[in-house]
């Protein structure tokens, strides 16, 4: 993984970098090495995502096909609109 730094500005790289990590998943792959975990509870933790991955695919598709109503907008406010931050 690599991220370039501009300006010497080494926070907005440690920012970079820590949301690429989150988006890998690279800490809840350290938090789950942290401790030993059994070959049955990894069974049952695996089985969780993959039911979690499915309903999620299958709530989307029934989204896009019209099925169910999809997530309301978020009311854009003035502050939220790009107004310079103070």
């Amino acid at each position: 993984m690599q991220v370039l730094v501009r300006d010497n500005n080494v926070d907005q790289a440690l920012k970079v970098l820590k949301k690429k990590m989150q988006r890998e998943g690279i800490f809840r792959e350290m938090k789950a090495r942290s401790a030993y975990e059994k070959p049955s509870e990894k069974r049952v933790r695996e089985k969780a995502e993959a039911i979690r991955r499915a309903r999620k695919l299958a709530r989307k598709q029934a989204i896009r096909e019209g099925l169910i109503a999809g997530p309301k907008p978020k009311p854009r406010t003035a502050a939220g609109a790009g107004a310079p931050r103070r």
